[in-house]
């Protein structure tokens, strides 16, 4: 099958081949022929290194597509199911998933650095970015890393619940809990600051303003939800002008750096709540007071793929699609092809892409 693969941390340009191969299907796995697949910031920071991941890797890890074999032991799903990857498969029996954690389930994280599901070049091993690697044509996941979907939700809708939406959206309602009438800040406008501006709207916020530095992403994070939009040097009136200069009861950090993570400390007012949902690097440090951390109230959260039990939140989110209350359209930039994963990228880097949707001929 075709597949783009990443040979070393660092590679700038994926290997796009065709001569790529599964391993056998184990009795608790799944096979899934890939139908539609996001191109996720956290995609290239695996292939540059921020994320660490084994390699060779075929990255990918948003994803939809449709049951082709299951293995002896599987009850969940059979040939023929539409499903979207969980790149965050939980075990179920574990402390954090019985007690209402399951994005924090470890097992398949660990197994996914040990367990090389791919081949190439004759017999030469080959890692899913986290356990997936949905940049190919098929993949094999533990039965939990498919989870079943009406099949008359488009692949391409989705896989955007698969990762940008349930990250995004799930870090509004989940996480921070937004109350209606609330003042929200959302700094970093890709696919997932997109997604908690809808997560906010929907909670019923009453001010929400987007902040990036390109201008030309202010235009869709309003039209899916935001009240405003600037360029971090206009954010300090900003606060002036939306808050009074008290700050705002939410503030969003969607970047994955630590000085945007200070910027939404710093945007939100005493006693409101500041959520970190970017991936950032290991040895990029956060300083924040320790009397700030105190005395101002603030809580500092973090939001890791939405806080989401996948099981509920993927057809709610659905459900939400259905019913007009999330705009996936306005956030796909362009449709494209495995074959054009290079661009796609090149286009991630120059940061003027939302999100980019390879859907497989």
């Amino acid at each position: 099958m075709r597949a783009a693969l990443v040979h070393a941390a660092g590679d700038d340009k994926l290997d796009i081949r065709d001569d790529v191969t599964l391993t056998p299907l184990g009795p608790t796995d799944v096979r899934v022929r890939i139908k539609a697949t996001g191109v996720c910031h956290s995609d290239l920071s695996a292939m540059s290194g921020v994320l660490p991941q084994p390699m060779p890797l075929v990255p990918g890890h948003e994803g939809a597509g449709e049951v082709v074999e299951v293995g002896d032991h599987v009850t969940s799903v059979q040939p023929g199911d539409h499903v979207i990857v969980n790149w965050r498969p939980s075990c179920q029996q574990c402390d954090l998933c019985l007690g209402g954690q399951p994005y924090l389930c470890m097992k398949y994280v660990v197994e996914s650095f040990s367990t090389a599901r791919l081949r190439f070049d004759g017999d030469k091993q080959a890692f899913g970015m986290a356990g997936c690697g949905t940049w190919a044509e098929e993949t094999v996941l533990p039965w939990q890393g498919a989870i079943k979907i009406d099949p008359d939700i488009p692949y391409e809708v989705a896989a955007l619940i698969g990762c940008g939406i349930t990250t995004g959206v799930g870090a509004a309602i989940n996480t921070a809990r937004i109350k209606p009438g609330s003042t929200v800040a959302v700094i970093g406008c890709g696919g997932v600051g997109l997604s908690v501006i809808q997560g906010a709207r929907i909670s019923g916020a009453r001010v929400i303003l987007a902040v990036d530095p390109l201008e030309s992403k202010h235009a869709p994070a309003k039209k899916v939800g935001a009240t405003h939009a600037v360029t971090p040097d206009q954010l300090m009136e900003a606060i002036g002008e939306l808050t009074g200069g008290s700050g705002f009861d939410y503030g969003f950090e969607v970047v994955g750096k630590a000085a945007t993570i200070q910027t939404a400390w710093q945007v939100t007012r005493q006693g409101g709540t500041v959520v970190v949902v970017g991936a950032g690097a290991m040895d990029d440090m956060v300083q924040i007071s320790a009397f700030s951390l105190l005395f101002e109230g603030k809580k500092l959260l973090s939001s890791l793929y939405g806080e989401a039990d996948v099981r509920h939140d993927f057809p709610y989110f659905a459900k939400l699609w259905k019913s007009g209350q999330l705009d996936l359209e306005s956030m796909i930039s362009a449709r494209i092809k495995l074959t054009d994963l290079n661009e796609a990228v090149a286009a991630l880097r120059g940061g003027e892409v939302a999100r980019q949707i390879v859907i497989m001929d």
